[in-house]
C-alpha cells in the first residue's frame, strides 16, 4: 500500500525521474500546433525529439532513488505521454499532409486502437516484471517506432510524386496500426542502440531543417 499523501499545491510528480517524460509531451504538443498550421517538417522534428526523450527516460528513471508510488506514476505517465506523443502527434502530422479522406479515418481509427491496445498492455507487462527491472522483450510494435519509421516515410515526399506519396504514406499508417496489436515478440535494444537512435535523430533534423536550404 502506498504511504498517505502529503497536502501539496499540486497533484503528480515533478521529480528529475519524469523529467524527460514531460519534456517529450511538451514537444508533442509543439508538434501537433505546427502540423494544424500546415508545417509537417517543424511537427516531424518534434516527433523526433520525442521519440529521443522516450528512449531515455526509462533509464533516468530508474537511475533515481523512488518511492513505490513514484515508480506506479511514472509508468502510468510515461503511456499517457506516449498516446500524445506517437499517437495523437503522428495523427496530426498525417492529416496536415492532406490525408483527409473518409478511409483515413478509419485508418486513423484503428491506428488510435492498436496504439492504445499496445501501451496498455504494456502497462500490464511493465507491473508483472517489475517497476525497477523494466521489459526486457516488446511484445508489438513499441508506439515510439513512429517516430522512426514516420520521418523516413515523409523523406519519400521528396522523390514521389503528390498523389504516390500519399497513397505510400498512407499504407505505412496501416501497418503500423496492424504491427502495433500483431503478436511478436522481440528483444528490448540495448543502450548502444540508443544512442545509435541520437545520432539518427540528429541527422534526420539536419536534413528536414537544412535539405530546402541547401538545394
Amino acid at each position: 500500500m502506498f504511504k498517505k499523501r502529503e497536502e501539496k499545491l499540486f497533484i503528480g510528480y515533478y521529480t528529475p525521474s519524469v523529467v524527460m517524460t514531460y519534456i517529450g509531451v511538451i514537444s508533442a504538443c509543439l508538434g501537433i500546433y505546427f502540423a494544424l498550421n500546415n508545417h509537417p517538417v517543424y511537427a516531424i522534428v518534434c516527433l523526433i525529439i520525442s521519440g529521443v526523450c522516450d528512449g531515455f527516460d526509462g533509464k533516468i528513471a530508474r537511475a533515481c532513488k523512488r518511492s513505490n508510488e513514484e515508480k506506479s506514476f511514472g509508468i502510468q505517465i510515461d503511456s499517457l505521454a506516449d498516446m500524445n506523443s506517437f499517437i495523437f502527434l503522428p495523427i496530426a502530422i498525417s492529416y496536415s499532409l492532406g490525408l483527409n479522406k473518409w478511409y483515413h479515418i478509419i485508418i486513423y481509427t484503428l491506428f488510435t486502437l492498436g496504439g492504445i491496445i499496445r501501451l496498455g498492455y504494456f502497462n500490464i507487462l511493465a507491473e508483472d516484471t517489475g517497476k525497477d527491472k523494466g521489459v526486457s522483450k516488446y511484445h508489438g510494435l513499441p508506439v515510439t517506432a513512429t517516430s522512426v519509421i514516420l520521418p523516413i516515410a515523409y523523406v519519400f515526399k521528396n522523390f514521389l510524386e503528390c498523389t504516390a506519396f500519399r497513397t505510400f504514406y498512407t499504407t505505412v499508417m496501416a501497418f503500423i496500426a496492424i504491427l502495433f496489436v500483431l503478436n511478436f515478440t522481440f528483444q528490448k535494444p540495448k543502450t548502444k542502440w540508443l544512442y545509435v537512435f541520437v545520432v539518427f535523430a540528429l541527422l534526420m533534423i539536419a536534413y528536414l531543417l537544412l535539405g530546402p536550404i541547401i538545394k
